[in-house]
């Protein structure tokens, strides 16, 4: 069969569900692509896609983003909404947790009433036995009416029978009547078996005359005419420039619509029910619903285990809260040097042993000097250190960083530092990217994207860099461990390090409540966040998919932004003035007055300027620029304190570059997410200018200090 025939016989089946179900989990399952999960809310903000197959028939996957309703408030709940209403999916799968099903049946019984061919999957069926759930799945699918099967996705029990009731949902067959479920492109949702979602009286009334109005001039299949009219009364405007965008239908354009509405107000206003009043009944239908399906369904241990409080009481409380998250960062550090020191040290002899032994294999194929120099000694000499100074660290801190989302702990941290996030009038959810740009600012940017209000999205956004990322990190170990602790001391190295997060991590909240208060006002947005389930990390798994999903992709970025760099810098050292000197030594000396203004030089100022494409050769290109070389030196083979120490450094200029390097300019990837994500030049370079003053102030006000202090 061609690859045509297949595309079109490929049915696309949306995954929906709450935030923290195990969503991607199943994605993972089904489709091998290994999208990374966390035990959070909201790690999916656009959709993942991947294929599978089962009884010969394809099916393309879509991982929409968690969201708790289709009455969309936030961005994920609008594109999820969006995708279920507007692209059409031959199916939705509504994932389920079944520690708490009742809650998560308020989105299926949404999903179910578009119109849209729906299959419940009640994930998590370990956790609901751990904590003595017992549920009867099949009493719910004679109640619900629609094909329910309990899974649980990390071990792979429960997949063959999900996609079994799938094939029989999208390919019937003769058991297909017992579902009692549309195929694939159903007409109108008439024929759509739900069970009935009872609205208040005086909602029923309204779209009787409402939903017939809307069927007439809106004649599509999906979303159905009744939810449409629904959504109406509600009075959505995203809904409204979603129907005009995709359907080419605005209500208010139409006669008998407009007029169908203006007798509705009439007659919530006879009434006296208030939009806000009307919102709510329309909600609690849904929730009523929910709980008369789960009556008898849901039961439950008479002794429930109460670890998950207990650990809540450590992790949480006013007393435990912040001490804990401080010891689990400065042993996280600790680990990461302790275990990406070694390493780093054997993978740079490697790969430095390789480019002589290519110098050679060049130099018997005749391949001109000057070409093999700017190959071996710019290109490939500065990619080879951005790997063996990143590969070791990523390769310890993303899996452990990853197993503390595993486990359940990372959104503790969010809750715990959300009173921190309101007093300086942001988004808690701050805290939640501000956690991903420790592995990759960009990563963090464009994690922004789970914050509702525009205005708290764009204090997020231009403070992100203020949390050190993995291409900052090996900068910040080697200037600790040389100038700020004796060599071998690495609990000491990490306890500057803690100091240092601690600091960027300050600096988030005072530059995010500066924001608030001046550029970017407003009142601070509330946020609820679902704490999830602690939950046994599954190491094997972790360290494995955490090399590639975190470690390889931040590594890629790196190398792609480091080759051009590479090119640059040996181009500047190689390339002479009239004068005779480098084109890297003129520039470093003009650099010099405001490097020595803010207690550097000239030279470490070219280094972070030289670094903007990848933070990682910073201290290569400062070394290189102090030894007088054309390339990139191996720091593993030079007495690196000495040469520093020979150039005027002391620990006064090693703490003014460790807080510049905290606190300055974004990386390439990261200002062209910027732009990508808000849209506007402005706002890119306020994320350039911001942190950059801020570390400018910071070195000026140390050097200062240190001065007076002689």
């Amino acid at each position: 069969m061609n690859n045509g025939m297949q595309q079109k016989q490929q049915k696309r089946v949306a995954l929906a569900g709450n935030p923290n179900v195990g969503k991607s989990t199943l994605f993972n399952a089904l489709t091998g692509l290994r999208q990374h999960t966390g035990n959070w809310a909201g790690k999916t903000v656009e959709n993942a896609k991947g294929s599978c197959m089962y009884r010969g028939h394809s099916y393309c996957l879509m991982d929409i983003p968690g969201c708790y309703s289709l009455l969309a408030r936030s961005v994920e709940e609008t594109v999820a909404r969006d995708f279920i209403c507007f692209q059409k999916p031959d199916a939705v799968i509504v994932v389920c947790d079944a520690t708490c099903l009742e809650r998560n049946l308020n989105l299926a019984l949404q999903v179910m009433e578009t119109g849209c061919p729906t299959l419940l999957c009640v994930n998590l069926l370990d956790e609901a036995d751990r904590r003595g759930i017992r549920l009867d799945l099949d009493a719910l699918s004679s109640r619900i009416r629609i094909p329910t099967v309990g899974v649980c996705a990390r071990s792979g029990q429960g997949l063959n029978e999900l996609l079994s009731l799938l094939d029989g949902l999208l390919y019937p067959d003769t058991d297909r009547a017992e579902l009692n479920q549309p195929s694939a492109g159903c007409g109108a949702s008439s024929a759509l078996s739900v069970p009935p979602i009872h609205y208040p009286e005086s909602v029923e009334e309204a779209l009787s005359f409402l939903t017939p109005a809307v069927r007439k001039a809106c004649p599509v299949s999906r979303p159905d005419a009744r939810w449409i009219a629904v959504r109406l009364l509600e009075g959505d405007e995203a809904f409204l420039a979603s129907l005009q965008k995709h359907l080419d239908f605005s209500p208010g354009q139409d006669p008998a619509v407009r007029s169908a509405l203006q007798r509705c107000g009439a007659l919530f206003a006879k009434r006296r029910i208030s939009s806000d009043r009307l919102c709510d009944a329309l909600a609690d239908a849904f929730v009523n619903t929910a709980e008369s399906l789960c009556r008898g369904i849901v039961r439950s241990a008479e002794e429930p285990d109460d670890r998950d409080r207990k650990l809540d009481r450590l992790f949480s409380g006013k007393l435990t809260a912040f001490p804990v998250m401080l010891s689990f960062l400065l042993l996280l550090f600790w680990l990461t040097v302790c275990g990406a020191n070694y390493p780093s040290a054997l993978l740079s002899r490697l790969l430095f042993s390789l480019e002589d032994g290519m110098a050679g294999l060049f130099a018997v194929r005749h391949i001109p000097a000057p070409l093999t120099d700017l190959l071996l000694h710019g290109i490939y000499h500065t990619v080879a250190w951005v790997v063996a100074v990143m590969l070791p660290p990523m390769a310890v801190f993303f899996p452990l960083f990853t197993l503390l989302e595993d486990f359940g702990y990372l959104p503790r941290v969010a809750f715990n530092l959300d009173r921190c996030f309101q007093r300086c009038n942001a988004c808690g959810k701050q805290a939640l990217t501000m956690a991903m740009g420790f592995g990759c600012n960009a990563v963090g940017v464009t994690g922004c994207r789970i914050i509702d209000s525009r205005r708290e999205r764009l204090i997020a956004i231009l403070t992100n860099v203020f949390v050190p990322c993995n291409g900052r990190l090996p900068v910040l170990l080697t200037l600790i461990s040389l100038f700020l602790s004796k060599e071998g001391k690495f609990f000491t190295s990490a306890l500057f390090l803690t100091a240092f997060l601690l600091l960027g991590i300050a600096m988030t909240l005072a530059v995010s409540r500066l924001l608030s208060g001046t550029i970017l006002k407003g009142v601070p947005s509330s946020f609820t966040l679902e704490l999830p389930p602690y939950r046994r990390p599954q190491i094997k798994k972790t360290f494995l998919r955490s090399i590639p999903d975190r470690t390889l992709r931040v590594l890629g970025r790196a190398v792609r932004a480091a080759a051009p760099a590479g090119l640059l810098i040996w181009l500047l050292a190689n390339l002479r003035t009239p004068g005779g000197l480098s084109l890297l030594t003129a520039f470093t000396g003009l650099l010099d007055p405001f490097g020595r203004l803010l207690g550097m030089d000239g030279t470490i100022l070219a280094g972070f300027l030289l670094g903007l494409p990848a933070n990682e050769i910073v201290v290569p290109v400062i070394v290189m620029a102090y030894s007088a070389q054309g390339n990139l030196t191996e720091l593993s083979g030079l007495p690196l304190h000495t040469l520093l120490t020979e150039n005027g450094w002391t620990w006064h200029t090693a703490v003014c570059t460790l807080l510049f390097s905290l606190m300055h300019w974004p990386c390439a990837t990261t200002l062209l997410t910027i732009r990508k994500e808000t849209g506007s030049i402005k706002w890119t370079l306020a994320s350039f200018l911001i942190p950059t003053i801020c570390g400018a102030a910071a070195c000026f006000l140390f050097r200062t200090l240190c001065l007076l202090l002689g």
